[in-house]
């Protein structure tokens, strides 16, 4: 079971969910546009990934799930570690 966190949400689920399951490096466009959300609040949702470092930048705009995120998934990492 995956750790719940106050600052996380259900877009935040979904986006690591889908890069994962991709294993794709994506922009939020493409992230938004296959999630059905707002392009912009897929990009505020990503930054708050990237801080926590369950997401990484690979180059301005694009960004892939990370190690952290994969264990955040796997409901392998402490909340506390993911409090900001």
């Amino acid at each position: 079971m995956r750790p719940r966190v106050d600052w996380m949400n259900q877009t935040d689920d979904r986006i690591l969910e889908l890069l994962e399951e991709s294993e794709l490096i994506l922009s939020p466009a493409v992230i938004a546009k296959n999630l059905e959300y707002n392009r912009s609040w897929v990009s505020e949702r990503v930054g708050g990934l990237v801080e926590a470092g369950l997401v990484e930048q690979v180059e301005d705009g694009y960004y892939q799930i990370g190690d952290r995120g994969r264990a955040y998934l796997a409901g392998e990492i402490n909340t506390d570690e993911l409090e900001k």
